[in-house]
């Protein structure tokens, strides 16, 4: 076992049993300052004040000797983040868009264009999959360096049969790469594909008869995903793609309301979606409709930073006693960043949220949104040992606060330190 001592606070503490923190919970973090943390194997084996460390006891009650004891000396430790949307696997880049951005045109003007997610398609195409999975994984390594130990990854960049079931083998090879925790979701309508343009009836056709069953016959991918939104995928074609998802064992997710207030918070609900993901154009008829679901929301305010769009409403989320998530939204086109404490950030200076309310929403809520929350996104005895341990903190306001300092010093990841 692995004793980790003078904890300067343990953060982020939940035991099994609460899947996710919903309303004025959200307010509520439990720490623990001056802190021990045991590890056996993978797992949190305990906690507590340092007042009260009786290593003896500790051994006596696992049965096993602490191998291994080591001072923090006032460092502070974190749940990994969860990050449960991102499109981590893509080829190369689209800053000739960023020029494009700076220069006026908006996102869906690019995407009429046949920019956007189409270019994303076109290169993606056209590389090879080994090259694919050296260049997403580069991304990975990168996210779990700033921290994150759960994400979920999602296709949609092939709109091809075999573009993306080549997207679903390295998402799964990613799976068995890392010791991090990850969900693969299949987002064969993310676009209409190139050769189907002016065809959307086709293209909707060719997902549900020929890409949904093999990727299920395939077992590639945990949920199946639509961008239900202003001129990409309707409610009505949202509804039979995520209907034929469940039928092959996809969990239906969805892209709503990022672009217009679509229907696709409702779409999203009436399938019981595990989460509905944007929100940007979120009224009362979507907070009602959630508020009668076990569905997540999750607000992506990386993209509404880099596309200068409006952010989510949070706040109102939690008046009506709601949960919600904070993710990251990786991706070439819209939010080219993982960095979940930026996420976070966001949500402290743009979304007038508290430190303790991010955090929530980026750890244990974000979990919920990946049906992980019963292993990991807080600290448990029982729970998967993920977390990370910053230099010492004035206070958790600190952590968001000063957003560009480094900060995070070691990124552990079941039971072991990552290199």
């Amino acid at each position: 076992m692995i004793l980790l001592t003078d904890i300067g606070c343990l953060t982020g503490i939940c035991e099994k049993g609460i899947t996710c923190k919903k309303g004025k919970e959200m307010d509520a973090l439990t720490c623990i300052g001056d802190a021990w943390l045991l590890i056996d194997g993978d797992r949190i084996a305990g906690y507590g004040e340092m007042s009260g460390l009786d290593v003896e006891a500790l051994e006596r009650e696992c049965g096993k000797p602490v191998e291994c004891r080591t001072a923090l000396e006032g460092r502070w430790v974190f749940p990994s983040f969860c990050d449960s949307h991102t499109h981590m696997i893509y080829v190369g880049n689209r800053a000739g868009e960023f020029i494009d951005k700076i220069n006026g045109l908006s996102y869906e003007e690019i995407a009429r264009r046949g920019g956007g997610i189409l270019n994303s398609a076109d290169l993606l195409n056209a590389t090879g999959e080994d090259e694919l999975f050296e260049q997403s994984m580069r991304r990975v390594r990168e996210v779990m360096a700033k921290g994150t130990g759960s994400v979920e990854i999602k296709s949609g960049y092939g709109l091809t049969l075999e573009g993306e079931l080549k997207m679903l083998r390295v998402a799964r090879r990613i799976k068995e790469s890392v010791p991090m925790e990850v969900k693969n979701t299949f987002l064969g309508a993310h676009a209409v594909g190139r050769a189907f343009q002016g065809r959307q009836k086709e293209y909707v056709d060719m997902v549900c008869n020929e890409m949904i069953p093999e990727v299920g016959r395939q077992r590639l991918a945990d949920y199946v995903d639509v961008f239900c939104d202003e001129g990409f995928f309707t409610p009505e074609e949202t509804d039979r793609i995520l209907a034929e998802g469940a039928r092959w064992g996809m969990k239906p997710k969805i892209h709503a309301n990022e672009l217009a207030v679509s229907g696709g918070v409702q779409a999203g609900v009436r399938n019981g979606a595990i989460s509905v993901d944007h929100l940007e154009r979120t009224g009362k008829d979507e907070i009602d409709a959630l508020r009668l679901s076990s569905t997540m929301p999750t607000m992506l305010p990386g993209a509404s930073f880099f596309l200068g769009m409006p952010y989510g409403n949070a706040r109102g989320m939690i008046e009506a006693g709601l949960p919600f998530a904070l993710a990251s939204d990786y991706n070439p086109g819209s939010s080219p960043s993982g960095d979940m404490r930026f996420v976070g950030s966001l949500g402290c200076v743009k979304m007038k949220l508290t430190p303790e309310q991010v955090l929530n929403a980026t750890t244990i809520n974000g979990a919920c949104a990946m049906e992980l929350s019963d292993e990991t996104g807080s600290i448990g005895a029982g729970k998967l040992a993920n977390f990370f341990v910053t230099e010492p903190l004035p206070n958790l306001a600190f952590f968001y606060y000063a957003y560009a300092t480094p900060m995070i010093c070691e990124v552990w990841l079941r039971g072991h330190k990552i290199p």
